[in-house]
């Protein structure tokens, strides 16, 4: 095999970029030989792009068509690990949109499916590709700076207007998303700040519910964390700022580390903290500290990147950026913080999986879906890009 067919299961959002990106060249080791959704209108789309695509409005169907080695999940948020399970039955490879599910007892279980089948499951968690975050772990994780003491994350440039929520019947509602900001938009920042810095043993969280939007799911949190080392963090997001900030700090012994998505500035003790506590003789004293412009390769390969990683890593072997097995643990983390504050509680991590999802479905069935909106599929930059 020198090519990969692939399908695609939703050709909404991700699903049509995705194919753009494959039927344009931008991922030679693989071919799109098949598409489903539900909406003809998608799935003309879809023969405009290309005619030889293969078009199923049933995906079961597309997966036991033999016309495909792998599929990209690009649906709904609760259907993800249905779809990911029914491919690994079949022997097919499979790359998921975030997030990995709605709740972690579903993900566990494909996780569980997943490490039966003899297949490459990846997670489309294309912000790990991005040069400043690469250089964030690379440098955290080398301990060169020594103990995380502080993470703080202020992610607010997630700004989605009204029209944006009435795009389609699905979103931001329970039983559609599962979810708001946290599900929609965070994934990517939630993967990124335990993969840079570990998961945290508790979670205390306030959010509000439609605070800026007409919707039923939460739109502002506000949420603070401690880690088994004694280190402490918050995270802030929401998507009715405007403008919005995006600033990752993360303060270690040995200095401070600040990113704004774009540049990576270290700010070097001269001494680490706890050396210089016991040593300094100054009522006022303070480390010297060097301001460094962090060098990185300053390449952002993105959503290309993690496709032409999963081709590889099902022709040769060669690594994925994110396996997808490691979805659960920023799913673990939203969940905590919707468990966090439907109950008012901290949560200590693991949650209680079982009263997460007893607590999201009664919000399920009470949950109003949108009548009459027609699905609507925008253009993404690549940048993070939404469902």
């Amino acid at each position: 095999m020198d090519k990969v067919r692939i399908g695609i299961i939703g050709i909404g959002n991700m699903g049509s970029k995705h194919l753009s990106n494959i039927v344009g060249g931008k991922c030679p080791e693989l071919t799109v030989t098949a598409a489903a959704d539900i909406d003809p209108t998608r799935l003309e789309w879809v023969k405009e792009q290309d005619a030889s695509i293969a078009c199923f409005d049933d995906a079961t169907a597309m997966l036991d068509s033999g016309l495909i080695d792998a599929v990209i999940v690009a649906v709904p948020h609760y259907d993800h690990p249905k779809y990911a399970m029914q491919g690994f039955e079949r022997g097919i490879h499979v790359m998921c949109e975030k997030p990995a599910g709605v709740y972690t007892a579903q993900v566990r279980e494909m996780n569980a499916a997943a490490d039966k089948a003899n297949v490459k499951f990846g997670m489309m968690f294309n912000q790990r590709t991005n040069h400043v975050y690469r250089k964030m772990r690379e440098i955290v994780q080398s301990g060169e700076l020594g103990a995380i003491r502080r993470t703080n994350w202020i992610i607010t440039n997630w700004y989605r207007p009204q029209a944006y929520y009435d795009s389609g019947a699905w979103r931001a509602t329970w039983s559609g998303e599962g979810g708001g900001v946290l599900l929609n938009q965070c994934p990517h920042n939630l993967d990124l700040w335990q993969w840079i810095c570990g998961m945290p043993t508790k979670v205390d969280s306030h959010m509000h519910f439609g605070l800026w939007h007409d919707i039923e799911v939460e739109d502002d949190v506000t949420t603070y964390v401690e880690y088994a080392n004694g280190a402490t963090g918050t995270f802030i997001t929401s998507t009715g700022d405007a403008p919005g900030t995006n600033r990752f700090e993360i303060t270690l012994d040995g200095g401070k580390l600040i990113c704004d998505s774009k540049t990576l500035v270290l700010y070097k003790n001269e001494i680490p903290e706890p050396e210089f506590s016991r040593t300094n003789k100054k009522p006022f004293g303070a480390p010297k500290v060097e301001e460094i412009q962090v060098e990185t390769d300053g390449l952002n390969p993105q959503h290309v990147g993690v496709l032409n990683a999963f081709a590889a890593a099902i022709l040769r072997d060669e690594p994925m950026v994110a396996d997808g097995r490691e979805g659960i643990n920023g799913l673990t983390l939203s969940n905590a913080m919707h468990l966090s504050a439907w109950t008012g509680k901290t949560i200590e991590l693991p949650l209680d999986e079982v009263l997460f999802r007893d607590e999201l479905m009664a919000r399920v069935r009470t949950s109003r879906r949108k009548e009459g909106v027609a699905s609507v599929v925008a253009d993404t930059d690549g940048t993070y890009g939404g469902q």
